[in-house]
């Protein structure tokens, strides 16, 4: 499958040592005072990041099933109610239209524009709903002494479309989009060990090794994010990636949508450890 429109985007901004990343509030409103427009992996250690879709109302319970269908790649943290920009179980003082470093507008399926804010497309009759992500686990997989190339290079995770197919659900379908940290065999297998704990923050890899046998035809030019090196030793492995409804959107092409730019989270105020499973 081939989609054009959904086409990487550069993820420049002042460095992360300028801006408060201790706590989640911090880069919320950095973020809402257009203090930080980039990428949030590293930022606010042991907070949970949330993807972001919003949907008018008439596409919401398609798209809720489509979650459910596909629980890996779209893990369902909040809803919230049509036309409300809050959603108080994620975070106090959250304003979905203004905390998040970037967005994406798209209108029948194709990219619009990519704001700081999207007050002025803001609508009564829209569902914001906010989903998983694998940035939320990195800093337990570091404190596991796993590292994390993109993290030490300071670069937006490496992520791909592959060739499985999602669960379609009225008509939200597409394929599964996937991110890539490499590891030395050891340390994939205590990160599946890490990661299968958190099912609503993606769970376990989905695949480990060669990328051909999902579709990736070259390693070393991701769809979006930054790529990074592999060194010998390694092996490259992939989570489900909340990038997954981008996809879907540019299959369904619903007349307007909203989403997250891909590496620029919702930072919320649950922590890691709320959603851990023993």
């Amino acid at each position: 499958m081939v989609i054009t429109m959904l086409s990487n985007q550069p993820t420049s901004a002042p460095a992360l040592q300028s801006l408060p990343t201790g706590s989640a509030i911090s880069v919320r409103h950095a973020a809402r005072a257009g203090q930080w427009t980039g990428h949030t992996s590293g930022m606010a250690p042991h907070f949970v990041q949330a993807n972001l879709v919003i949907l008018p109302q008439g596409l919401a319970c398609d798209f809720l099933f489509y979650c459910q269908r596909n629980p890996k790649p779209c893990p369902l943290l909040g809803v919230s109610e049509p036309g409300n920009p809050r959603l108080p179980p994620l975070g106090a003082d959250l304003d979905i239209r203004t905390d998040l470093p970037r967005y994406r507008v798209w209108r029948q399926g194709e990219l619009c524009a990519e704001p700081s804010d999207i007050l002025d497309w803001w609508r009564d009759d829209l569902v914001s709903f906010a989903l998983g992500c694998s940035f939320s686990f990195e800093q337990l997989l570091i404190d596991a002494g796993i590292p994390l190339r993109h993290a030490q290079e300071g670069k937006n995770v490496a992520m791909y479309l592959t060739d499985i197919p999602t669960e379609p659900a009225g008509s939200f379908h597409g394929p599964l989009v996937v991110s890539m940290r490499p590891m030395t065999a050891a340390n994939a297998i205590r990160a599946a060990q890490v990661t299968a704990r958190l099912s609503t923050l993606h769970g376990a890899p989905v695949h480990l090794g060669d990328p051909a046998l999902i579709g990736i035809a070259d390693i070393q030019r991701p769809d979006f994010g930054d790529p990074v090196d592999i060194l010998p030793g390694e092996i490259p492995v992939f989570w489900a990636c909340g990038v997954t409804p981008q996809a879907a959107v540019m299959q369904a092409k619903p007349e307007f949508c909203i989403t997250h730019a891909p590496g620029c989270m919702l930072v919320t105020d649950l922590l890691d450890s709320e959603l851990a499973f023993s």
